[in-house]
């Protein structure tokens, strides 16, 4: 497998089976999903979701069935997973941003709610602090940002500990090698994860004061940030 040369192309070419890869390739996929409907406050109703690098919807559809009238904005660099989207959710209200983060205008104070699942890896660590920002700014008061990924720096000493247990798990799925190959291409190439404990102190530096945290193995994380 040969990796493409941006991210757009290669999630274009990730999506025919991108459901099954990830659960095959992401330890901990279906609990740290589950986590965004999960830990939603008791009562909380959002009415406009953003849902950030949207893949093929599999972050949205946990929450289309609990919240069938909200307006959803589904926002991808990846004009097939988009089309996936539509597919899934022509039932409901969306609007389809095909877009990177970096290029899209958040409007102050417009989402009740924002999601991130398994997408802010491809962002730099000052990509991610400036985007923190702009999820703050856009939130509604008591709004809330989401978001379930790997969160190890490259940089931290247990990283190549990370690398060895995340190929012994891609391997149990895909034991020929040739998936292992392509994600090892594809994360040296494209992902730039950082440290939860560091992401926390960006959130609390845009003014993020009550913020959740779920983790496994100290390396695949879900936060829930409120925004009070």
């Amino acid at each position: 497998m040969n990796i493409k040369d941006n991210i757009a192309d290669e999630f274009d070419a990730f999506s025919t089976n991108y459901t099954q890869d990830m659960i095959g390739c992401v330890p901990y996929y279906n609990e740290l999903m589950s986590h965004f409907v999960d830990h939603l406050p008791i009562g909380f109703c959002p009415s406009r979701i953003l849902d950030l690098g949207c893949g093929n919807g599999n972050a949205t559809a946990t929450f289309v069935q609990q919240f069938p009238e909200a307006n959803y904005s589904l926002l991808d660099a990846s004009n097939e997973m988009l089309e996936l989207c539509k597919k899934r959710f022509k039932e409901y209200s969306v609007d389809y941003i095909n877009s990177y983060f970096q290029d899209f205008q958040f409007k102050n104070e417009h989402f009740d709610l924002i999601i991130a699942g398994f997408s802010l890896h491809h962002c730099s660590t000052d990509e991610k602090r400036f985007l923190f920002k702009r999820i703050y700014q856009s939130l509604t008061p008591n709004g809330i940002f989401m978001c379930s990924d790997l969160m190890i720096s490259k940089k931290n000493p247990d990283h190549p500990t990370l690398k060895e247990k995340w190929r012994n798990f891609v391997h149990q799925t895909f034991p020929d090698g040739k998936k292992w190959e392509w994600l090892k291409e594809h994360y040296d190439e494209f992902d730039k994860p950082d440290n939860l404990q560091d992401q926390i102190s960006w959130l609390k530096e845009v003014k993020f004061k009550t913020i959740d945290v779920k983790v496994y193995e100290n390396y695949w994380a879900h936060f829930r940030a409120i925004k009070n």
